[in-house]
């Protein structure tokens, strides 16, 4: 692997620090500015409606430049939303500091993705992809445990300027690492929105919506499922966050791996598994060593996911990928805002702390079962590649070569 996807690792690991770090931060940055919790939360709301967002705004704008020079404009506004929710006077600013950070974020995993793929041999693609995404999963189990750390005991300001510091970090890599790869000819914006029309890639997208967000159903009532059900006391939470981005690094690299030699049959394991791990952990979040275990095996299957379908998109929109692939980020965002909220529903409802349970494993089965009807429609349909084969052929010979369908 190149040592570029080093420089785009480390970005992604500031952006997932970033992300984050604010959930452990939440209580000292509403007591020193004087505002509830609720009202605190809303620094993690608008991050992730700033990533829905700025996906395919920022890929959109930066249509026009190579994608390194991309990446590093990215990274550059990276560094200046954290900047100024380190150095906030007032609430509000702190708010603009971190949409400002978001609006790199989806942008940078989808570009980041596009250059990681074309960086490998085509065998090494998803490999490449989740080399780049580790630094995001390794942000799970030391950079937001460490951030949070030097919040509560230096003040959460530090931990900001550290995380732009990160930024700093990652920028100098991608300038110094990346290569300054050609933009590809004749590729326009309406190739980009193209993409779009192919149902492949809307289904891959909806499969990251519900794959994903069944993981999300889960983690964002951790904490009260644990400590009231479990048994945990609240300090053991952090621990179990760790063991959650543990299984996450593992995961991410497993189905680097495995997508690279059966892309399909990686998906209908890894969706599958997650819908029957989350459905156990209604059971299994009464004893401590079970509830544990069911943790780190949500992030490793839940992260499984991840380098198949960024390289599902970017198989499917060849040719114009950068758009869908950043939308496709924007996609895991919509995933935990949405399973976030149906989560909240069902325990409203008086269903108890283990109902998300329930609908993280009914999100996951959902992926799975469009991952079949995926894979099916292609079955029917001839493989690209050939039918530009059997069209060249056409015009010089009388027949018309047909594509054989694809076998999984």
């Amino acid at each position: 692997m190149p040592l570029a996807l080093l420089a785009l690792a480390i970005g992604a690991f500031g952006i997932g620090t970033t992300e984050f770090v604010i959930m452990g931060l939440l209580p000292e940055v509403a007591g020193d500015f004087g505002v509830s919790i609720p009202t605190a939360g809303f620094l993690v709301t608008g991050y992730a409606l700033g990533v829905m967002i700025g996906a395919p705004l920022m890929t959109v704008l930066g249509t026009r430049i190579s994608r390194k020079r991309m990446l590093m404009l990215l990274m550059g506004l990276f560094i200046v939303g954290n900047l100024l929710s380190a150095v906030a006077p007032v609430f509000a600013v702190m708010l603009i500091g971190r949409v400002v950070a978001s609006l790199a974020h989806g942008a940078f995993f989808g570009i980041g993705s596009v250059v990681a793929a074309e960086l490998v041999a085509p065998e090494k693609k998803a490999g490449a992809i989740a080399m780049m995404f580790t630094g995001l999963t390794v942000a799970n189990v030391v950079g937001v445990p460490l951030g949070t750390l030097i919040g509560q005991s230096a003040g959460w300001r530090v931990t900001f300027t550290v995380v732009a510091a990160l930024g700093v970090l990652g920028l100098a890599g991608i300038a110094k690492l990346v290569p300054d790869l050609p933009k590809p000819e004749g590729v326009q914006l309406r190739h980009e929105l193209a993409a779009f029309k192919n149902v492949q890639v809307l289904l891959a997208m909806a499969m990251t919506v519900l794959g994903f967000g069944g993981v999300f159903a889960a983690i964002t009532y951790i904490a009260p499922m644990m400590t009231h059900i479990a048994g945990y006391a609240d300090g053991s939470v952090t621990w179990l966050l760790v063991l959650f981005g543990l299984g996450m690094v593992g995961g991410n690299l497993v189905g680097g791996k495995f997508a690279d030699r059966a892309l399909m049959p990686m998906l209908y394991v890894s969706l599958g598994a997650l819908a029957i791990v989350l459905a156990l952990f209604t059971v299994t979040a009464h004893d401590k060593v079970l509830a544990a275990i069911t943790i780190a095996l949500i992030g490793a299957l839940g992260f499984a996911t991840v380098p198949p379908l960024q390289k599902r998109v970017l198989d499917q929109a060849s040719g114009a990928p950068t758009l869908a692939s950043a939308v496709n980020i924007g996609a895991f965002n919509l995933g935990n805002a949405l399973s976030a909220w149906l989560g909240g529903m069902v325990i409203a409802a008086g269903l108890g702390y283990t109902a998300p349970n329930w609908v993280g494993a009914a999100l996951a089965a959902g992926a799975l079962v469009l991952a079949v009807l995926s894979a099916a429609l292609e079955r029917r349909s001839p493989a690209p590649s050939l039918v530009a084969a059997g069209a060249a052929g056409a015009a010089g010979a009388a027949g018309r070569q047909h594509a054989e369908p694809v076998r999984y």
